[in-house]
């Protein structure tokens, strides 16, 4: 796989990897090699940063596009999410409110969407007595 790919599945920033890791091409059997055992490089970098938008949102309980609206557009260190965490601006405290709000509307629907089927499912049976 293309090295591009291999990064994102490791959830590393590419241009933070050593060149023979983004030059190369990476077959899934070093990839499983690589998540199983990760040498030195790749641990530091999966620890420490840079981090890539998908890990930092993660990390920071946000999505993508509340990093965007946050003005987060370069890649975070650990170190500096820590800072961000530590003492949450104005926007962090926003977008993580958004995001519990849209996890539990999401718990909600699933919900709903469960007792519709569990009514559906008894409707069903009743019908076939």
């Amino acid at each position: 796989m293309k090295p591009e790919t291999a990064a994102k599945k490791l959830g590393i920033l590419l241009s933070a990897a050593p060149a023979e890791f983004q030059e190369g091409v990476v077959t899934r059997v070093e990839l499983n090699a690589l998540q199983a055992d990760p040498p030195e490089w790749l641990a530091t970098l999966k620890a420490e940063g840079p981090h890539p938008r998908p890990v930092v949102a993660a990390k920071l309980g946000v999505s993508n596009s509340g990093l965007a609206r946050g003005g987060i557009v370069d890649p975070l260190t650990t170190a500096e999410i820590k800072a961000l965490l530590a003492a949450p601006p104005a926007w962090l405290v926003q977008e993580r409110a958004t995001q519990a709000a849209v996890r539990a509307e999401k718990v909600r629907i699933a919900e709903r969407d469960r007792e519709r089927a569990a009514r559906a499912a008894e409707g069903e049976r009743g019908e076939s007595r």
